[in-house]
């Protein structure tokens, strides 16, 4: 393994044929929520500890040092290579490394190396519905069935009552269908090129009926995000990514944030490689995997961190769409086990600190790769840490991963060193 290294640095039915309009294959949470159903069967022998304190932490400031023991602790745990960014805007951002960035080399984890988003690109297509919002282009209880007809039906699936507000909120009740990609090794080399279309997608969750009626209830949804694509071009009558790109990437010079092409199944360099541990214990890079969309943008450190500070700073929305997308409603039992306290918005996640109060942040994972984030809710400060390998040998070496990845950004929000202790399971 290569010491870490810290530093400043400037700011599968059977298989449908590729389709260029937006494929899109697994769910890109599914190794997180999958381990969370599994540990609510175990959770009264999970014991989940917040870090400490800050208020009680002996040396208030979170530095060099201290973001290199956290990563560190994160690379313990079996994650091949970590990479962690503070941003506060002023001075130069606070970078570590831990790790290797392939197996079998001495390669550094490029400090700000390329990963897939996955899921922490949600809020980038709830920030454009609620710009749509503002324009009066769209309305947040304008139904499904509105922008389209006849696409979420059957099996007690009705789009006439669900509303946009609901697809953002995870509210809907809509459920994912479990797409192939992850459960063996074979099963990766297998079918890690397949790709879905938007309808696809939809179809496949019309098969399954609803977890509860829409608004009673809260579970997540990646399909209502594939919908949300959807209402997208149908109101501006363009592709969503162009819509993304237009309204926030350019706009806040987020030139690292891409969404890969049709049949891309590698990322930029630099980048290091993505690994996933399997329910058998093997542990397979599966960095080729073709994800096209939705939220599968690649992106970096720098521009993560560029995003929620923007987001939460209000120069993507005004301050009224901000507050609507601040509304929060509590997670599910099983998300729980991941998110203590956890509240969901619009495409944003609320969780609290130790220190007191709160901070907002959308984390994701798939082909290999985890993130975490966090920003504090005036946008000041925010912290993203990029994992390469997703510990899916078990429920709790998923939680873990999390756990360590989550004192990381409550030390890092909260400015305090922290003890390095504040997780176990």
């Amino acid at each position: 393994m290569r010491a870490t290294s810290p530093e400043t640095a400037p700011h599968h039915p059977p298989t449908p044929p590729p389709d260029n309009s937006g494929g899109h294959r697994r769910a890109g949470r599914r190794w997180l929520t999958a381990a969370a159903a599994a540990l609510a069967t175990v959770s009264a022998a999970v014991v989940i500890q917040w870090p400490v304190d800050a208020r009680e932490a002996a040396t208030p400031g979170y530095g060099r040092a201290e973001l290199r023991r956290d990563t560190d602790a994160i690379r313990t745990l079996g994650v091949i290579g970590v990479q962690a960014r503070v941003t506060t805007g002023s001075g130069r951002d606070l970078v570590a490394t831990s790790g290797v960035a392939e197996t079998g080399t001495d390669r550094p984890v490029p400090r700000d190396g390329y990963f897939r988003m996955a899921s922490a690109g949600k809020p980038l297509v709830a920030a454009v519905v609620l710009q749509l919002v503002g324009e009066g282009k769209l309305a947040l209880d304008d139904t499904v069935d509105r922008w389209l007809p006849g696409l979420v039906e059957g099996k007690g699936n009705d789009g006439r009552r669900i509303t946009i507000r609901h697809l953002l909120q995870h509210t809907s009740g809509i459920q994912d269908d479990e797409l192939p990609g992850y459960t063996t090794p074979q099963e990766y080399y297998e079918r890690r090129h397949d790709t879905y279309t938007p309808r696809q997608i939809v179809a496949l969750a019309m098969r399954h009926r609803p977890d509860f009626p829409p608004g009673t209830g809260w579970s997540y949804s990646n399909t209502g995000y594939v919908l949300l694509d959807m209402v997208i071009e149908k109101v501006t009558d363009r592709p969503w990514h162009e819509e993304i790109k237009d309204r926030i990437l350019e706009p806040l010079d987020m030139h690292h944030t891409y969404l890969p092409g049709s049949g891309t199944s590698t990322l930029r360099a630099p980048h290091a490689n993505g690994y996933q541990v399997f329910p058998s214990g093997e542990r397979v890079d599966v960095t080729d995997v073709i994800l096209p969309s939705p939220g599968d943008h690649v992106s970096t450190t720098a521009d993560v961190n560029r995003f929620f500070r923007a987001l939460l700073g209000a120069e993507l929305l005004p301050r009224e769409r901000l507050a609507e997308m601040r509304e929060t409603v509590p997670v599910n039992e099983e998300m729980r086990t991941f998110w203590p306290d956890g509240r969901y918005g619009l495409g944003l996640v609320n969780r609290p600190l130790s220190c007191g109060g709160s901070y907002w942040s959308h984390e994701g994972g798939d082909g290999g790769y985890v993130t975490l984030n966090g920003v504090t809710g005036d946008g000041s400060r925010s912290v993203t840490v990029s994992m390469s390998t997703a510990l899916n040998g078990s429920p709790g070496s998923a939680l873990r991963q999390e756990q360590a990845a989550g004192t990381l950004v409550d030390h890092a929000l909260c400015d305090t060193p922290g003890d390095g202790h504040g997780t176990s399971a």
